[in-house]
């Protein structure tokens, strides 16, 4: 795995306020939410605060033998502070809950429109598991803080100021001798909390690794067991566990005695309290209410401190977290249109109706010649791949990329979809750059079929439909019966209602390609872009898709790239590419005659081919006589 995915728990020793600034203007949408789950937090520590006042003022009441004691009214009271108090929290969980789910829902569908936007290059170095944890645990995470540690500052912050300022009305001595224990109290804070912490990163980290090594031993199982390696597998996977169990140890012991020492700290508190408030009662000095006040205040104030030392750690815990989704929701494609292609379709949009034959970007809506000149590609990571290619390929023709694994063909068939651009040279539909055109018109005129077919969880229908969602059922069974798909679809169960399974795990292969093959031509694109689509079926279902494409693809541009090299015959042009570059060109008659690289692969191909058939139908010897 790479670094970039690895700096999830990057060391921090503050609180980025920017950071979470930013994250605030998902919650601070819902004005009206916000303010009340405030108000609601307000109140609840207003009525915790206010009900040891009360019992302040009914001891004395009582030990006053000289003064009536108005018991109902006293009830009353308590009642009232106690209903109040149970609406607060009614109130304050359901606005809370109800704010942290749709901040939640913000959250994600921001994350997840803008990874629609993104290009293929930002999906390079981060796996599907890496950006679905972001959308996922990150986001519960975030949203939890976002929402729950707003309640808990201001019901901290209120019970906080407003016991310090009863407890300095009713006797300011006494209450200073409390307040003495805060600064010793947020120093041991601090210091288990940074701990503690560490800790967890260790743990998360280790987990991380744990994760990964289960999945991997997992995933290859086969292979450990065909290489005998199940003991080397065990000890590399028990050598994780044991770090995992190390850390987790001891991050639960630095929690384990960080509550104990501040339970202490308090209990002296209570312990002063008690001391120096009962000589004073004794003397006649302090009101026995004041002194059962001070004691519930002790309790009632160090449990906010507690609370928002927790809130800040975690805060200082999940700023990795928020920058890994901040980082989603704000990463910019580095393929986009530019400034003066978004003026042109805007000043389109703003015309109105479309005229027949342009563009949304005010172009022309047709495809005629596609030319590369001198283009090169180098990746990110600094593969070159590319270098002065030069290739012109005229409306309706059909060309099919051949040659060795790693020789460039499907980055030709990237860079002609727009899902990378040239790092050199350009790229011309009909004389323009086509950067200088909408992204969106190039991409929504494409076809695409590719070796491993991609369903998604629906019906056959709905697959092929995605192709062009405004299609009729008639345009769906056409375009399935235009690739031979639509035999196999009748004998499912369901005909074209039936379910394929997450990523068609219902259907075969074949049948995937086949449902792929449908959804392309449905979309009726100008360029048919084929990167090894029939690699993956047996011969029979090849011979029905070529069938088919041989009438689908007269008169539309295409690229095709082939593992078998007798699904191509019939190109217009074939091209021999090896090291990024045109190192032969022709039809397949005209390559076979020189004799060169296309004879010598087609060649090969064939000795292997009918070595293998003959293999599969040639009886064992036998020895009869």
């Amino acid at each position: 795995m790479s670094t970039t995915i690895q700096t999830s728990d990057a060391a921090r020793t503050g609180i980025d306020l920017g950071l979470w600034r930013k994250l605030w203007r998902f919650a601070i949408r819902y004005k009206r939410s916000v303010w009340a789950l405030g108000l609601f937090a307000f109140t609840t520590g207003f009525f915790d605060a206010a009900l040891p006042w009360v019992t302040k003022r009914l001891v004395d009441d009582l030990a006053d033998p000289n003064t009536p004691v108005a018991l109902a009214e006293y009830a009353w009271l308590h009642g009232g502070l106690s209903l109040g108090l149970a609406l607060s929290v009614l109130g304050f969980i359901w606005i809370g809950g109800s704010l942290r789910t749709r901040v939640g829902h913000d959250i994600r569908s921001a994350g997840f429109e803008n990874l629609q936007q993104l290009s293929f290059s930002f999906y390079d170095h981060r796996p599907v598991g890496w950006l679905m944890t972001r959308m996922t645990s990150d986001c519960e995470r975030l949203t939890n803080i976002l929402v729950w540690g707003l309640l808990d500052m201001v019901w901290g912050f209120t019970i906080m100021l407003g016991v310090a300022i009863a407890m300095l009305v009713a006797d300011w001595r006494l209450a200073l001798l409390i307040l003495a224990v805060v600064p010793p109290l947020a120093w041991i804070s601090a210091w288990f909390q940074k701990r503690i912490l560490a800790s967890s990163r260790e743990v998360r980290k280790t987990n991380s690794r744990l994760t990964a090594a289960y999945n991997e031993s997992i995933s290859g199982v086969r292979t450990s067991k065909a290489f005998v390696r199940e003991e080397q597998s065990r000890s590399e996977f028990a050598e994780i566990t044991g770090e995992m169990n190390r850390s987790s140890v001891r991050n639960a012991l630095q929690s384990a005695l960080y509550l104990p020492i501040v339970l202490v700290l308090s209990s002296l508190a209570v312990a002063l309290t008690v001391r120096v408030g009962g000589l004073r009662v004794a003397d006649g000095l302090l009101p026995l209410g004041t002194l059962v006040m001070f004691l519930s205040y002790c309790r009632l104030f160090f449990d906010p401190v507690q609370e928002l030392a927790r809130l800040f750690a975690e805060m200082q815990m999940a700023q990795a977290a928020a920058e890994r989704v901040l980082g989603l929701i704000e990463a910019e494609p580095e393929i986009r249109d530019s400034e003066e292609v978004l003026e042109r379709i805007r000043s389109t949009q703003q015309a109105g109706e479309l005229e027949e034959g342009v563009a949304i970007d005010g172009g022309s809506d047709r495809i005629g010649e596609i030319v590369f000149r001198g283009v090169g590609f180098t990746y990110s990571g600094g593969q070159r791949v590319l270098e002065d290619f030069d290739l012109a390929v005229n409306a309706g023709e059909t060309i099919a990329l051949v040659g060795q694994t790693g020789g460039g063909k499907s980055t030709i068939l990237s860079l002609l979809c727009r899902f990378y651009e040239p790092t050199e040279g350009r790229i011309e539909i009909d004389g323009v750059d086509y950067r200088y055109r909408s992204l969106h018109w190039l991409q929504s005129n494409l076809g695409i079929v590719l070796q491993a077919p991609q369903l998604f969880s629906g019906s056959v229908a709905d697959n092929i439909r995605y192709g062009d969602l405004s299609a009729t059922d008639d345009q769906v069974e056409a375009a399935a019966r235009l690739v031979g798909a639509h035999e196999f679809i009748s004998e499912l169960e369901d005909g074209y209602a039936s379910e394929v399974g997450e990523g068609g795990g219902k259907l075969s292969t074949g049948q995937k390609q086949l449902l792929s093959f449908a959804r392309a031509l449905l979309a009726d694109p100008q360029i048919l872009v084929m990167d090894e689509a029939t690699s993956s079926i047996d011969t029979e279902t090849e011979g029905r898709i070529q069938a088919a494409l041989a009438r689908v693809l007269e008169g539309r541009t295409s690229f095709v790239i082939a593992h078998r090299l007798s699904t191509i015959r019939g190109a217009d042009r074939i091209l021999v590419i090896e090291r990024g570059g045109i190192v032969e060109s022709g039809t397949h008659g005209e390559l076979l005659a020189q004799r060169g690289r296309y004879h010598s692969l087609y060649t090969q191909q064939r000795l292997r081919e009918d070595s293998a058939e003959n293999t599969r139908w040639s009886a064992p010897a036998t020895d009869n006589g």
